[in-house]
Formats: structure tokens, C-alpha cells, sequence
């Protein structure tokens, strides 16, 4: 699997469970600490964001790292 392909499951995973929790991206981007832009970048798959980021994330959507790696 390539890079691009890893990034657009990592990116539909994290929107998939966004909306499953009902959170706004301004909401989840708040939890996080990071900006909504940014976060909207994680999503429509133009930035790779860090294991760091990745690691707030899946804390703030209560789903296990496994989880969004599963998914790739």
C-alpha cells in the first residue's frame, strides 16, 4: 500500500468516527489543540499529520490506535 492510500483510509477513518460521536471539526479540533484548518487538512487528505497528532486524535474519538490502523 502506498503513502497516498495510507493517508486517505487514515483520513476516512478519523471523519467516519468524528461524525459517529457527533463532534463538529471546530469541536474536535478544540479537544485535540490543534486549528480547524488543520484538522480539515487531516481529513481531506492534504497534510500527514504526525503519530503525535494521530495519537490526540484517536483519544479525543475514544478509539484505540488498532482501530484507525485497521483500517489501513
Amino acid at each position: 500500500m502506498d503513502k497516498s492510500e495510507i493517508i486517505k483510509r487514515v483520513a476516512e477513518t478519523i471523519r467516519i468516527e468524528r461524525l459517529r460521536k457527533r463532534f463538529s471539526q471546530e469541536k474536535l479540533a478544540e479537544i485535540v489543540g490543534i486549528s480547524t484548518k488543520y484538522l480539515n487538512s487531516i481529513e481531506n487528505e492534504k497534510v500527514n499529520p504526525s503519530i503525535t497528532i494521530i495519537v490526540q486524535i484517536c483519544d479525543a474519538l475514544e478509539i484505540g490506535l488498532d482501530k484507525l490502523l485497521d483500517e489501513v
